[in-house]
């Protein structure tokens, strides 16, 4: 997840919403498969899995305080692409600067409601203003690895003598080789999707400027924070009164970290850890703030998202018959897509209401609640 900041107001842009989605549309490449501009060769894709973010901002796709406020600094070391099979490298090749398929999304945003005015004010907010959310990953890279790793963990199963209470789980013990070799080539697909945010990034402030004319300046447009939810990481956390070495898997979950901690960029060291939670293209995001009881209760995190409700399949027959672009639009939403299943897929039914959602974990005290962010123009797989 991605959040950016402008100096504009919802009033100055809801004009061109229209042109702004269709050159977000065209500059950044989206659906299933989808082919970035960028081409790499063999060693521009392993510079890419050792260097993340840094390597998009050393070939001039943003610039260096893009990566102060991303987490893990938008590179996350031990790296080792020597992991990686050929398979992967050749999924990864073309993809990178691409937005992807299914719930990924880039979304043209205004700020509609704050909670916490001293939070909103360290990450930049202000009633009315535009924001941009950019929701995507690793893209074919990151799933080839984990479909490489899935036969790995297997095998690693039947040589420990795990038992586990569900075929869906797999896993293989710290100090082996399975899991070190896992890690290696985890985080290598981390590092692809910091370089792939801060690419699509960085071709979305180029659109901004283009259709509305304007100067970097006056479109103040800047990252407020960058968090991934799909990654393991070594954390320290108190167990038991204990502070222990963990490996904290966040798997529809995102971080949540309080003031004060040293992982935090200063800018936000005072306030807490930004928290991007998406909601469905109809409704609402939320911007949160990170707390000590989620460092207590839940391991530094909250949820991600709202969670489906229907599976996709459902979510398809469900919306036979419908046109969900123009409902949509008739509540003032605009929507480009790559495909009309997407839409059916991704519609609001198919999901939990994000706002009950959110409630839950702010009652809960594992994040705050600092903004809620309406939908303009989005961009679907």
């Amino acid at each position: 997840m991605r959040l950016l900041r402008s100096n504009l107001a919802k009033d100055e842009v809801i004009s061109r919403i229209r042109d702004l989605v269709e050159a977000l549309y065209i500059e950044i490449p989206s659906g299933v498969g989808s082919k970035g501009k960028i081409r790499l060769g063999h060693e521009d894709e392993r510079r890419l899995l050792l260097k993340g973010a840094h390597w998009a901002v050393e070939q001039g796709f943003g610039d260096a305080s893009d990566i102060e406020r991303t987490e893990s600094g938008g590179c996350i070391d031990g790296a080792d692409p020597s992991l990686i099979s050929n398979k992967a490298y050749e999924r990864g090749r073309a993809q990178q600067g691409t937005l992807g398929s299914g719930n990924h999304f880039l979304e043209i945003q205004y700020v509609d409601e704050i909670y916490d005015e001293k939070a909103a004010r360290a990450f930049g907010l202000f009633l009315g203003q535009m924001t941009v959310m950019i929701h995507t990953g690793s893209r074919g890279f990151g799933h080839q690895v984990c479909t490489d790793f899935l036969v790995v963990m297997e095998e690693a199963i039947r040589r420990y003598n795990i038992s586990l209470p569900d075929r869906e789980l797999a896993c293989a013990p710290y100090s082996s080789p399975e899991a070190k070799d896992y890690l290696g080539a985890m985080r290598a697909a981390a590092n692809y999707a910091w370089a792939n945010r801060q690419c699509i990034m960085h071709w979305a402030r180029e659109a901004f400027f283009k259709i509305l004319n304007i100067s970097p300046n006056a479109l103040g447009m800047s990252l407020i924070y960058d968090v991934a939810h799909n990654i393991a990481k070594t954390e320290e956390h108190t167990v038991d009164d204990k502070k222990m070495k963990l490996i904290v898997h966040r798997k529809g979950a995102t971080r949540a970290f309080p003031p004060g901690h040293p992982e935090l960029p200063a800018a936000y060291r005072a306030i807490g850890q930004p928290v991007l939670i998406p909601g469905d293209m109809g409704r609402a995001s939320y911007v949160l703030v990170g707390t000590e009881k989620a460092m207590a209760e839940s391991f530094g995190s909250t949820c991600h998202g709202a969670g489906r409700v229907m599976s996709r399949h459902q979510a398809i027959r469900q919306a036979k018959g419908r046109s969900i672009r123009r409902e949509l639009e008739d509540r003032g939403i605009l929507v480009r897509s790559a495909g009309r299943e997407t839409l059916a897929e991704e519609m609001s039914e198919a999901y939990k209401d994000i706002s009950n959602v959110v409630d839950v974990v702010h009652r809960a005290g594992i994040s705050r609640k600092v903004a809620r962010l309406r939908p303009m123009g989005v961009i679907k797989g």
